[in-house]
């Protein structure tokens, strides 16, 4: 049982987590800020909602009852007390378990925005070649001077960035004038055999491998490469740190970003490998109750499209120019 206090609010809530007895006490934002985005409360003026809501909790009070330190002490739960003020941890005994206590104890409840883009335009990306570790094209550069006056102009407190070990986001990430980071874990997906490859080259030499990879784009793993499934897993810490986090801009690749934006507007499997991440856009995120608003903004630099959508036709006896159908224009 997660058990959730409101203090300042005087809201109550809970849910259920099998095997897990949680009691948190937080002191999240106001009824107003918190409710009024509520699914329950669509269409409704504010004071409608804060007058029917007061209601719900007069009703929670008459129910809910706190654990005992004592009598319950061989249940498994954890309390959170003023924002992470003070924590009580009971009887935590396995992995998810663990990995639950260390999200809650990590929760954030500030204000705050996530910038996530690509990397400027590589030479590859002009190629049409995938993966692979190269520089800027003369665009991409024109683009990491533009990322680094719109930052500048943003005026972003305390503002840390973040890019993968590639050349092509390191060399973004250079005109941002910002100390960076580097995460090996934002790293591009590994194509494995089809690295640096075309499209059309890879439907040429591993026609099979290109019909399997659109019939299941997520699980799907390059030879000695890995899958979207893989990647989201690589970046299980770099979430959790985000979530942890006040204002970041990750620089990072098209897969990456496709993972990083699936988690925080809740897309499911299917719909993550063909999200539209284009390049020399810039996507701020700013998580919000019951939800994260994005704003998009293009930094007015042309580059190559990237993005294939997945064609009709998925079937391995395809012909060439039904798989090749959907690849985007390069030189």
């Amino acid at each position: 049982m997660i058990f959730l206090c409101d203090r300042q609010a005087k809201c109550f809530s809970y849910f259920s987590v099998d095997s897990f007895p949680l009691t948190v006490c937080i002191s999240y934002l106001s009824v107003q800020q918190v409710k009024l985005g509520s699914p329950d409360y669509i269409d409704c003026n504010t004071e409608e909602v804060i007058e029917d809501f007061m209601k719900r909790i007069k009703c929670y009070e008459n129910s809910y009852q706190p654990l005992d330190e004592v009598l319950d002490r061989d249940l498994s739960y954890i309390k959170i007390m003023d924002v992470g003020r003070r924590y009580l941890v009971n009887r935590v005994l396995d992995h998810i378990q663990s990995r639950i206590v260390y999200y809650l104890m990590n929760i954030h409840i500030t204000p705050r925005s996530i910038y996530l883009c690509r990397h400027g335009e590589s030479d590859l990306n002009v190629k049409g070649c995938i993966g692979g570790d190269s520089g800027l094209s003369g665009r991409g550069k024109e683009f990491s001077k533009c990322l680094g006056k719109f930052i500048q102009e943003q005026n972003i407190k305390d503002l840390k960035v973040w890019t993968s070990q590639m050349k092509r986001t390191i060399q973004t990430a250079e005109a941002v004038a910002v100390p960076y980071e580097q995460w090996k874990a934002l790293n591009e997906i590994d194509a494995g055999v089809c690295e640096e490859m075309m499209y059309e080259e890879i439907q040429v030499h591993y026609p099979v491998e290109f019909s399997l990879r659109d019939q299941d784009k997520y699980r799907y793993r390059y030879p000695k490469g890995e899958s979207y499934e893989d990647l989201v897993q690589r970046l299980e810490p770099v979430i959790m740190e985000l979530e942890r986090q006040e204002n970041v801009l990750v620089i990072c690749h098209q897969a990456v970003m496709r993972c990083l934006l699936a988690y925080f507007l809740d897309k499911s499997a299917e719909e993550l490998p063909y999200l539209k991440c284009p390049l020399h856009t810039v996507l701020k995120l700013t998580p919000v109750a019951y939800g994260c608003k994005v704003e998009s903004v293009w930094l007015n630099v042309e580059a190559v499209n990237t993005h294939r959508d997945r064609p009709e036709n998925v079937d391995i006896s395809r012909m060439p120019e039904e798989a090749l159908f959907t690849v985007p224009a390069h030189q």
